[in-house]
């Protein structure tokens, strides 16, 4: 017995520094990730890059001989509007069907709700680029009369089926962390299920419904494969949902494996990738403190 006593006491320090290890170690891989990111681009970042015609030009012409242009404007063009589509349609059709599964499903038909979104959410992105290729692109030359049908619309419906799964999780355990007693409050003062909904829960879970879309937002402008594919890989900058784009993750999964190690255009796209980790930090960081409910104290 003695010997238990001992062998626990031992172990518990054991276990807990494991633990505290793990934990660290996920801030020690991102920042790892981030400072060889930076390191790859840090020369032509502060010694030849001007960042105003970086961020605010639309010319990109990496491999252009005597006339190089780094200009992402187009490119940031070309995610936000993907992102924004995507969003536009994910974030009403996910929220929905969270409301739907936590509120109105009887049990066995939220069951199986849940399967069918975690088999969404396990669909490989090259698949979801293959469907954009393959079946949206004819689809929407066809209903559009469209010269082709890798576009805004076509990048950002893909986007959206591969969103929708995140926001509906996540917008689910929001509603479900809300105490039964809003509920059963609502209901003795007479009050119908879409009031409860609509007076009662949605106020109640409004910061983790927001995380649910910030996070969205993330999975979107982080998207590679399947945006690659279905876009068209134009660099403009668009003006309707017909025109070809490219997106920022797009032009590093294209050009990096061409670019020559070390030399301007490679660093530049790793500049690229030092933007692309900002944004999405800051998305996640955002998603994280409304979850909490920082953001309304």
């Amino acid at each position: 017995m003695l010997n238990k006593r001992r062998l626990g006491t031992l172990a518990e320090p054991i276990i807990e520094g494991f633990i505290r290890f793990c934990g660290f170690s996920a801030i020690l891989f991102v920042a790892g990730i981030f400072f060889f990111v930076f390191r790859e681009g840090a020369d032509f970042l502060f010694t030849k890059l001007n960042v105003k015609e970086f961020l605010t030009s639309a010319e990109w012409y990496p491999d252009s001989p005597g006339n190089k242009r780094y200009g992402v404007l187009a490119l940031m063009a070309g995610t936000a509007s993907v992102t924004v589509l995507a969003m536009a349609i994910a974030v009403p059709f996910g929220l929905g069907a969270a409301i739907f599964i936590s509120e109105f499903c009887g049990q066995r038909l939220k069951e199986t709700f849940k399967i069918v979104i975690e088999l969404l959410a396990a669909i490989p992105s090259v698949v979801w680029g293959f469907i954009g290729l393959t079946v949206m692109n004819p689809l929407i030359i066809k209903l559009f009369n469209a010269p082709i049908g890798l576009n805004v619309l076509n990048g950002g419906v893909i986007l959206a089926l591969m969103s929708v799964p995140i926001i509906v999780s996540i917008g689910e355990d929001s509603l479900k962390a809300v105490p039964d007693s809003y509920r059963e409050a609502a209901l003795a003062l007479g009050a119908t299920r879409w009031q409860i909904v609509y007076r009662v829960l949605l106020p109640a879970a409004k910061n983790g419904l927001l995380a649910a879309a910030l996070l969205g937002v993330g999975r979107g402008v982080g998207e590679t494969i399947a945006v690659l594919m279905a876009t068209g890989h134009a660099v403009q900058i668009p003006h309707s949902l017909l025109d070809p784009v490219r997106t920022l993750t797009a032009t590093i999964a294209a050009e990096l494996g061409e670019a020559p190690v070390h030399s301007d255009h490679y660093q530049v796209l790793f500049i690229i990738g030092i933007l692309l980790f900002t944004i999405t930090f800051v998305v996640n960081l955002t998603a994280d403190l409304v979850v909490k409910g920082i953001k309304g104290k």
